[in-house]
């Protein structure tokens, strides 16, 4: 029972860790990338869709995005949903494709870019944490229905905060390796 609880508890924290790591990928470092933009919600024919479920999007230079989309009526609306978002890129439209240049990264934009990380890092901490409180409200139940005993609930209690612990210590290194990441950028 109590495995259970720390087993289901492991692989909410490891989605946790997961889904920073990929947005963070949608965060400008001054290289290229196709995840920058993968995922930007586009309005097309009145439903929204992701980006890459309209064109085929690759980084064929370290600072260039090219998105080539299958519908040439979706250009304008892809383009639109670029200067929409909070990127900071200016698309380029020559009928067929849209490229994306990615321009070197300003020292004031850095900074912006390393709260933005920090707010996104903290938001996963958060996740962890309740995650945590989730699995003690579970353990503590399974102590009051008299399935465990208080020993085992203790032992439990430990060890969910070691599990914790390990998975904040992973969330941090993801936000730093992002931070280095745009400082290098």
């Amino acid at each position: 029972m109590i495995d259970d609880v720390m087993l289901e508890a492991e692989e909410k924290m490891e989605k946790t860790v997961e889904a920073l790591r990929r947005e963070l990928l949608t965060i400008r470092t001054g290289r290229a990338s196709p995840a920058l933009v993968e995922n930007l919600r586009v309005d097309y024919y009145g439903s929204v869709m992701p980006l890459n479920q309209l064109a085929t999007i690759a980084a064929p230079e370290p600072r260039l995005i090219a998105i080539r989309p299958w519908d040439a009526g979706s250009l304008t609306a892809i383009e639109k949903a670029i200067q929409k978002s909070d990127l900071g890129l200016t698309p380029h439209n020559d009928g067929k494709m849209i490229r994306l240049p990615i321009p070197t990264l300003t020292d004031e934009r850095r900074r912006e870019l390393g709260k933005v990380v920090s707010r996104r890092v903290e938001e996963g901490r958060i996740a962890i944490r309740n995650i945590r409180r989730d699995a003690l409200k579970e353990i503590g139940d399974l102590f009051k229905d008299k399935e465990i005993s208080e020993d085992d609930q203790f032992k439990a209690k430990d060890d969910l905060q070691e599990l914790t612990d390990t998975y904040i210590k992973k969330i941090d290194q993801v936000g730093e390796q992002k931070q280095a990441e745009i400082l290098e950028g």
